[in-house]
């Protein structure tokens, strides 16, 4: 069988689907693997080196499809009128597509999947079990996304992030401020610390104090007695009273106060972010302080965030890029093309070197959208209770995965 790896064509993704190593695995897996030329070049991968993998070279979109009955790709296929080339229309009837197809928010699309007769399966998807965690994109790039929010932070902020004792003085180690302690938020944690800075965290949920003070950083919360109530027996965050969060946020408005780098990460698939600093909160700040917001692509963490842009509010930066992990294109590249190999092993036969998907396999079923020209995918159907219940489910792992 013949698998395609399209080159992303939007100009803020520089992340490929599949790399040189991962393409050795396919071609034993599938037998053919055609690369689009170029594909690669973004994150640093030489046509060369996927030939040398033992992929083919595709001169066009249409020349990589033809024949494919599997196709990866990071981002959701372009279709007619969002760009030069229409990728969805080339697929073939009957292929598997497998990518971060942006489900919530492109509708559209996965009717166009269905109406082709494309089996899409939606990585964003996965469901949270310990089988999949090797497969889960969320994660991965979450951790490359706080990773570079620091970053952007240190090459932001006009002063250095470490205690440093001079002749000409002693500079003071700067402050920083995480908000949300998931997968984002301990990365920027422990990439804070390396950089030397002072760093503190919040989070709603009780068990992640314990994670964050062995990143060596404090743990900001109005610790009461409904705080330590405040997470259910299956890991998530109750809805607290009015009183508990008119305290906090008092708290955090303190805290924030007294910082001079914020990193919010509060993103959930599906959902609007909800607001963490208010502009009241942004103008209490020191100028020359820097927030940055890993949630503008669903409306930000901070009501003055614009997307892929610096804003300057009375001397403090906001800096608010859509697409975070895809600022370090090679390493999120390597990252999500290992979650898609182990993903893509679930589909294939190995020995018959065919499609075969499982629909039976609950990770199968869990990422699949479109199946037999149908959307099939509970979150987006007229599901029963017993499906509307499990999504619910699916739906409260993907919000714990990606608080952070």
């Amino acid at each position: 069988m013949k698998i395609a790896v399209l080159k992303e064509r939007r100009a803020d993704d520089p992340r490929v689907a599949a790399t040189p190593e991962t393409v050795k695995r396919l071609v034993g897996l599938a037998g053919e693997v055609c690369v689009e030329q170029g594909a690669g070049l973004a994150a640093g991968l030489s046509d060369q080196a996927y030939q040398d993998a033992g992929a083919k070279l595709a001169k066009s979109v249409k020349d990589a499809l033809s024949g494919a009955e599997l196709v990866l790709k990071v981002r959701a296929p372009l279709a007619k009128g969002e760009g030069r080339v229409d990728e969805l229309a080339a697929i073939e009837k009957g292929a598997a597509l497998v990518g971060m197809l942006d489900p919530y928010d492109n509708r559209e699309a996965m009717d166009a999947y269905a109406a082709a007769g494309i089996d899409a399966f939606a990585m964003e998807l996965l469901p949270r079990i310990s089988r999949a965690q090797s497969m889960d994109v969320l994660s991965s790039q979450a951790n490359l996304a706080g990773y570079r929010a620091v970053i952007d932070a240190a090459a932001t902020f006009e002063r250095a992030f470490p205690l440093l004792m001079t002749a000409a003085g002693t500079v003071p180690p700067a402050k920083a401020l995480v908000m949300g302690a998931g997968v984002a938020g301990l990365q920027a944690i422990a990439t804070a610390r390396r950089l030397g800075a002072v760093v503190s965290a919040t989070d709603v949920r009780p068990a992640v104090k314990e994670q964050v003070e062995s990143l060596g950083a404090a743990f900001v919360a109005v610790e009461d007695e409904e705080f330590q109530q405040a997470e259910t027996s299956a890991g998530y965050a109750r809805e607290m009273s009015d009183a508990y969060k008119a305290k906090q946020a008092e708290l955090i408005a303190q805290t924030i106060a007294k910082q001079d780098i914020v990193i919010c990460t509060a993103l959930i698939p599906g959902r609007p972010a909800p607001v963490l600093v208010t502009e009241q909160m942004v103008e209490t700040m020191k100028p020359g302080s820097v927030i940055v917001d890993l949630a503008v692509e669903r409306g930000g963490n901070c009501p003055l965030s614009k997307a892929d842009e610096i804003v300057d509010h009375g001397g403090v930066k906001i800096v608010a890029y859509a697409n975070m992990a895809a600022r370090v294109g090679a390493t999120a590249s390597a990252l999500y093309a290992k979650n898609l190999l182990n993903f893509v092993t679930l589909l294939i036969d190995g020995e018959a070197k065919a499609l075969k998907v499982d629909w039976d396999d609950e990770i199968v079923a869990g990422s699949g959208l479109t199946r037999d020209g149908a959307v099939v995918h509970a979150a987006f159907t007229s599901a029963p209770p017993e499906a509307a219940a499990a999504d619910s489910d699916a739906d409260a792992d993907a919000e714990k995965a990606a608080a952070g």
